[in-house]
């Protein structure tokens, strides 16, 4: 019997970083948004908590048929 598994996890991560001075909130978030985006900020993530959201299995049949009726 084969069975597909999917766990679903919530990670929380946080990173301590710099940003220019003097911008407005807009652009503190796109300065942010564009530092993810771009994989700069990965190094500075640290993980701080994972909480688990859901499990599920599908049994599949290996045997089944491709024929269609």
């Amino acid at each position: 019997m084969k069975v597909i598994v999917t766990v679903v996890d919530k990670i929380t991560s946080k990173a301590h970083i710099h940003i220019p001075d003097g911008l407005e909130e807009s652009e503190i978030k796109q300065h942010v948004t564009d530092l993810y985006n771009s994989g700069e900020m990965l190094t500075d993530l640290n993980l701080v908590q994972v909480d688990f959201e859901s499990i599920s299995a599908q049994i599949v049949n290996e045997y089944s048929s491709t024929k269609s009726a």
